[in-house]
């Protein structure tokens, strides 16, 4: 059995590789950005009644499914839920392996010219890597939930929670936990309160760089999220 210490060990090896190592696919996931732009339904499109609405998961690695085929990530598994569900919903992953909250906060808009129903934010792990002070990572992920409220009063926001161990010191792993807590809360916005749960220290669910889930480690990233997403969504209007 591991000990509480090994665990902690493992979970700090994998929080904080997260940045180390998320520039290898930079380029590769530039391309999956302008795919999520292109597939995500246009204005024009959402206008011909199609009943068809957007979930925008906005992250880093863990959104883009670092290591794994796209429909190995938890986007694409919550997408076969909600197809399996007969829901209205078109899964968009916009997920960029070593994003900050900056970096989100400087490229939300372009993301934003498409309308988003149901967005999902995921990031402030790397910043968390960095040793950046957690009241600018809060100013970012509020700066960016505020554009997503302008371009979209309606949408449905949630934040993913994220932890990070105490060698990083006591009093800012805590201040960095309490960041994803107190925006929940002060911006009223539904919270995964830990996105790794189940996940982060075990060996068997990450890869072999022991930093990033395996492709079961996502699926129980997929059911983490559908735990507050299902909330959200709404059920497919009953034909006449």
């Amino acid at each position: 059995m591991m000990t509480n210490r090994n665990i902690l060990t493992l979970l700090a090896t994998a929080v904080f590789a997260l940045y180390g190592c998320g520039d290898e696919q930079g380029t590769e996931n530039a391309d999956t950005i302008q795919e999520a732009r292109t597939t995500a339904p246009s204005a024009s499109e959402r206008t011909k009644d199609t009943g068809t609405k957007t979930i925008l998961f906005f992250g880093n690695s863990l959104t883009a499914g670092y290591g794994l085929e796209p429909d190995q990530a938890f986007p694409a598994l919550i997408q076969d839920r909600i197809d399996s569900l007969n829901l209205p919903y078109k899964v968009v992953n916009a997920g960029v392996s070593g994003e900050t909250s900056a970096g989100g906060r400087s490229r939300i808009d372009w993301l934003l010219k498409n309308p988003v129903d149901v967005f999902v934010l995921e990031l402030g792990a790397n910043d968390g890597l960095r040793g950046i002070d957690p009241d600018e990572t809060y100013k970012n992920l509020q700066a960016i939930i505020e554009k997503v409220r302008e371009k979209n009063p309606d949408a449905k926001i949630i934040l993913a929670g994220m932890q990070i161990p105490p060698n990083m010191g006591q009093k800012y792993s805590q201040r960095f936990r309490e960041v994803f807590i107190k925006l929940a809360e002060e911006e009223n916005v539904a919270l995964i309160p830990f996105l790794l749960e189940g996940v982060a220290g075990n060996r068997d669910l990450n890869l072999e760089d022991g930093i990033h889930p395996t492709a079961e480690g996502q699926k129980i990233l997929a059911n983490n999220v559908w735990d507050v997403l299902e909330d959200v969504l709404e059920p497919a209007e009953a034909e006449a």
